[in-house]
């Protein structure tokens, strides 16, 4: 028996053997279950130092005053995310909090594969070749090199699409509240309006916060091109999805590719087939032939998920023995 022991909640079977294998390697003792952290799962974090989950369970104040009764110094999230994390809660009963770290480069390259599919049409070509449908009418696409792409963003995730971008020959604009002086020779940045105006393909990189909490909306997607295509691999919440839904019907918008969606948490990265779809936007908008939708899994390549698995343990074992942590969040 080892000195440290940490719960995992939420964890998936991919990540079983991950955790495993640094349980033993970095030498703790490991609680693990596929539940989230709720009050009537709490009880088997009992003797641990640390836990950890993924997106789902609610990381609320009354949360860490309960961890904190049981003796938890450190929480880990397993995601970049951590919207479902209060901050203030943690900080107030003395749990310190990370979140995981994991190349751009899965998420940028998903992001890339998302245009191309809106620009070739994929969805309904996929559709008429399954029922042996080899027309090619309203199957017409277009050519990346010769649209103006606009990004949102340009941290991590967004500089690396504009990388992959670069190779296209496409003209890039973005937008960023503190424009890097190393990618103004690969991107022109612009404001938001410009960006809106003159934008072909607009795809979101920007963190959720009250500002850009449904900055796509009715009177933004009035500003922008007809036929502009929508790429969002960051967070469902930065659209109001009956807007957009709008924008669809009316086909101001000329395609629409989400990996994420507001209201997912209880649907995305869970077998409901035999169940009833509770979330009546998702249902209806995806069945638009220019609508491809995803269920979060832009990030989820091996490398990350491997990454993530390794945060979410070393920062609870840094935390443990009285280190600093990188992505410390408080």
């Amino acid at each position: 028996m080892n000195e440290i022991q940490l719960t995992a909640y939420e964890v998936r079977p991919d990540e079983e053997p991950l955790l495993e294998a640094l349980a033993e390697s970095l030498h703790f003792d490991l609680i693990k279950t596929g539940e989230p952290l709720t009050q009537e799962t709490l009880s088997l974090a009992q003797g641990s130092v640390g836990v950890t989950t993924l997106g789902q369970s609610d990381m609320n104040e009354e949360m860490f005053r309960a961890l904190s009764a049981l003796g938890v110094k450190g929480y880990s999230t397993r995601t970049v995310g951590y919207n479902h994390v209060d901050l203030h809660g943690a900080k107030q009963h003395g749990v310190q909090v990370s979140n995981a770290s994991y190349a751009p480069n899965g998420v940028a390259d998903y992001t890339v594969m998302l245009m191309l599919m809106c620009l070739r049409c994929y969805k309904p070509a996929l559709y008429r070749i399954n029922v042996n449908d080899y027309s090619l009418e309203g199957l017409m696409g277009r050519e990346l090199r010769s649209l103006t792409v606009g990004v949102v963003g340009t941290g991590r995730i967004g500089r690396a699409v504009i990388e992959n971008l670069s190779g296209f020959g496409c003209r890039i604009l973005a937008h960023s509240l503190h424009p890097s002086e190393e990618m103004k020779n690969k991107v022109t940045f612009v404001d938001m309006d410009t960006l809106y105006r003159e934008s072909d393909i607009l795809t979101l990189h920007t963190r959720l916060t009250d500002i850009s909490y449904h900055m796509i909306n009715q009177r933004t997607i009035a500003k922008m091109k007809p036929g502009i295509i929508l790429i969002n691999c960051a967070r469902g919440e930065l659209m109001d999805i009956e807007a957009v839904t709008e924008g669809i019907e009316s086909q101001k918008l000329g395609g629409l590719a989400l990996d994420v969606f507001e209201n997912e948490n209880g649907i995305y990265h869970r077998d409901l087939k035999t169940s009833i779809l509770k979330n009546r936007d998702m249902a209806y908008l995806r069945q638009f032939p220019n609508v491809v939708m995803t269920q979060h899994m832009a990030f989820y390549t091996q490398e990350a998920v491997e990454s993530m698995a390794r945060c979410g343990v070393e920062s609870l074992l840094a935390f443990a023995k009285g280190e600093d942590w990188p992505d410390r969040l408080c």
